[in-house]
């Protein structure tokens, strides 16, 4: 039986980053994997749905074109799906086989098959073959949740696992759950020429994000021609003809060519095996240094829930994996950001505008992307750039943006609240002109009424 330092159950971001970085500090690391590498996030997830959505922003262009003196001689435009579909899977298998040799090269040793625990601490293999870790890393990732809707189980009903595989654009598409998947989504195939509806059962979609960017999300996407139902919920789904009928709570009934289940994730246990731990909601409960109800066994990424997202799960994989190895290291989660590539894309880190007036007495600075020069030139003026500040220091709490580049200018407010950065430094902060990244400046001097480029409307007469 071969023995390890540490064996890592999950080859997605959380489980690769934990093996490389023990691997890097000089463990002997086994990573035990069912499918391909990557997880959920390469191989049916963000990769696919980036690529998806690059096509759809393409489009977009291709629209605006003749504005800009761009004249096609034939304006028809279509999307041929089986080109589109290997183009991902180009994609995916160049990432896939990166990690593949990225493990390789720092001498991981990768088994294949599904890994379970044993009630001896023991990992087993499809049920065969068992290795010991003085460590284990659960990195199980998460699985498509499921609802209990009558007909859910459709093969007409898709879902993230399979939709970037189908090779006809479907005529009409509803979306179940309003989350970052499903506007993202609605997004492409409304581009590729769906009819796209969307039913939420909150009262906004995307509940999470901040209501004004949430509420401005919403009339972009109606303005596409995305009809979107909210505060109500799927009774029934029935298949007529090749056609699903969609019985939704107080609506008419609605006929379409497919349904997409999308109301999110819910961690993968199978790794659990024979063990038992403390859990919470259905989601192994770990400390702060990523360590389960089980000395020496960790549990980094979806696996427990904290927060759903490929890059915070990396992190905390490598952070599971200096623990493991005797270090004590903790993730601040507040300054993780997060973003939704529709178009326009909304990025944001922090608290949003409600849940900071709870906390503090707050400053909000705002800046619209119309008075940004390269937004202007560039054709894409929609959307706004939204600082909310703590009036005593001027920490930063939260920026919210919906527009050109927001996904990267995210990042920059992280590195900003991770460095503790006030207003008041970032306020003096030079950038480039002309650059997107101009208008977060703008909307941190509002917090303190010193935007250059937002006018005294109490001095226009």
């Amino acid at each position: 039986m071969a023995v390890y330092d540490i064996v890592i159950i999950g080859g997605g971001p959380s489980g690769y980053h934990a093996a490389i970085k023990a691997a890097q500090l000089g463990g002997k690391v086994a990573l035990v994997e069912k499918g391909p590498m990557g997880g959920t996030c390469l191989n049916t997830g963000c990769i696919p749905a980036k690529t998806y959505l690059k096509n759809a922003e393409i489009l977009e262009e291709v629209s605006k074109s003749e504005n800009r003196g761009i004249v096609f001689k034939d304006p028809n435009v279509s999307i041929d799906m089986e080109k589109l579909v290997q183009y991902k899977n180009d994609v995916v298998m160049t990432l896939t086989n990166g990690v593949v040799g990225l493990l390789k090269s720092n001498n991981v040793d990768i088994y294949k098959g599904i890994g379970k625990l044993t009630k001896d601490r023991k990992v087993s293999i499809d049920d065969q073959e068992i290795i010991k870790g003085e460590k284990i890393i659960l990195a199980g990732g998460s699985k498509v949740a499921n609802i209990g809707i009558n007909g859910i189980e459709n093969p007409l009903v898709l879902t993230s696992d399979n939709i970037f595989n189908i090779k006809e654009i479907p005529k009409n598409l509803l979306i179940i759950g309003g989350g970052v998947i499903g506007v993202e989504l609605a997004s492409a195939f409304k581009s590729f020429g769906s009819e796209v509806i969307i039913v939420e059962m909150m009262d906004r979609i995307v509940p999470n994000m901040d209501r004004e960017i949430s509420e401005f999300l919403k009339e972009s996407l109606e303005e596409k021609g995305i009809k979107i139902i909210t505060s109500t919920k799927i009774e029934e789904i029935k298949e007529e003809n090749s056609k699903l009928i969609v019985s939704i709570y107080g609506q008419d009934n609605l006929t379409v060519d497919n349904a997409l289940l999308s109301i999110g994730r819910a961690p993968d246990l199978r790794a659990i095996g024979e063990m038992d731990f403390q859990m919470v909601n259905g989601r192994i409960k770990v400390d702060e240094y990523m360590e389960t109800s089980q000395s020496g066994i960790y549990a980094p990424g979806d696996i427990n829930g904290i927060k759903m997202l490929a890059h915070a799960a990396s992190k905390m994989g490598e952070v599971a994996a200096k623990n493991a190895l005797g270090h004590r290291e903790k993730i601040n989660f507040n300054n993780i950001p997060h973003a939704i590539y529709t178009i326009p894309e909304v990025g944001a880190v922090g608290l949003t505008e409600e849940k900071a007036k709870e906390k503090y007495n707050i400053l909000v600075g705002k800046f619209p992307f119309v008075g940004n020069g390269r937004a202007l030139a560039s054709g894409q003026t929609k959307g706004f750039v939204k600082v909310i500040a703590d009036k005593k220091y001027g920490e930063i709490l939260g920026v919210h943006i919906v527009g050109i580049g927001a996904a990267e200018l995210a990042n920059e407010v992280a590195v900003l609240m991770e460095m503790e950065t006030t207003i008041y430094e970032a306020g003096n902060i030079v950038h480039g002109h002309p650059s997107y990244g101009e208008a977060l400046i703008e909307a941190i001097n509002d917090c303190l009424g010193n935007a250059i480029h937002l006018p005294k409307l109490e001095n226009i007469q």
